[in-house]
């Protein structure tokens, strides 16, 4: 029986993707993918054609964009919040998520004139329905194919997904590759997207702390997490590990699956399975694990 092919990226005849980088921070990720791009010269599958950030006066957007040429596209998503008389950027007030709405909205503006065919979310903190205008490639600091009753479990924000593969007791962490959906008004399902790739495991090491005394951490912990975060030991672990993840799993995972992406490799069947292509066909696979030796697919 035939199966319909949905093919994530639709190509422009006779002209590479246009793609949008997308940071909130160092763009560590961003700058390993462009001089990936960098290298590749020619034969690289997409074109960079602009950078864009939420936070001008803190990132390295602008050092990026003038080191590789690139149009900088600025949105101060705090300043846009305060002049809308918002104390908070958050989506947890209805004012909140009206900011976040006319915010995006200016950002689709500033990005019009560039014909944005994907984008690139590297370390981009804020969620935006921008992933409505075409799709956008994120990296996420867990292994998102792991699943506790029936859901993916390492999900969420700052540290919690490396704290919750470490209280698993896990014995390595991944990085994955994903689709980025559009927010729900809790940004619940921010994690939910197609896991398009995964780096090799990168261990984990718990220096000598036992699972108990991290597991009393946690139950330590008052409710709301504070500003700057926990300062226990487990959220010092959980830092520890996510810094090594970003060079052992972020950066050896995020640029191929991205070429892979350009190149029109993934698509989806009519049941929303993973489709990746090898030689003439596409094949159904759970994901991809990327690694210095190259791709391996994971067959469904």
């Amino acid at each position: 029986m035939f199966r319909r092919q949905i093919p994530l990226l639709q190509a422009r005849p006779g002209r590479r993707p246009a793609v949008a980088i997308f940071l909130s921070g160092s763009g560590s990720n961003a700058e390993r993918i462009l001089e990936a791009c960098r290298e590749a010269g020619e034969k690289a599958p997409f074109r960079p054609v602009a950078i864009v950030t939420d936070a001008p006066e803190t990132s390295r957007a602008g050092e990026l964009a003038a080191n590789y040429r690139l149009p900088l596209v600025e949105n101060d998503i705090r300043k846009f919040y305060r002049s809308r008389g918002e104390t908070r950027v958050s989506l947890s007030t209805e004012g909140g998520r009206r900011a976040r709405a006319e915010w995006t909205a200016r950002l689709r503006e500033q990005l019009a004139a560039f014909e944005v065919d994907f984008g690139i979310l590297a370390g981009f903190v804020p969620l935006t329905n921008i992933t409505d205008d075409f799709p956008c490639l994120n990296v996420h600091p867990g292994d998102l194919t792991y699943e506790k009753g029936g859901r993916r479990w390492l999900v969420g924000l700052h540290t919690v997904p490396v704290e919750r593969a470490i209280l698993e007791g896990l014995d390595s962490l991944r990085s994955s590759v994903i689709l980025a959906q559009s927010y729900t008004a809790g940004g619940d399902n921010m994690d939910s997207g197609p896991i398009l790739g995964l780096s090799e495991p990168v261990p984990i090491d718990l220096r000598g702390h036992s699972l108990e005394q991290l597991e009393e951490c946690l139950r330590q912990r008052p409710k709301c997490r504070p500003k700057g975060g926990f300062g226990d030991i487990l959220e010092e672990l959980a830092r520890e590990h996510l810094q090594r993840l970003k060079v052992e799993g972020d950066w050896r995972v995020f640029p191929p699956a991205v070429f892979d992406f350009a190149r029109g490799r993934y698509a989806l069947d009519q049941d929303g399975g993973l489709l990746f292509r090898l030689g003439g066909r596409r094949h159904p696979v759970a994901t991809v694990v990327y690694g210095e030796q190259g791709r391996e697919v994971i067959f469904r």
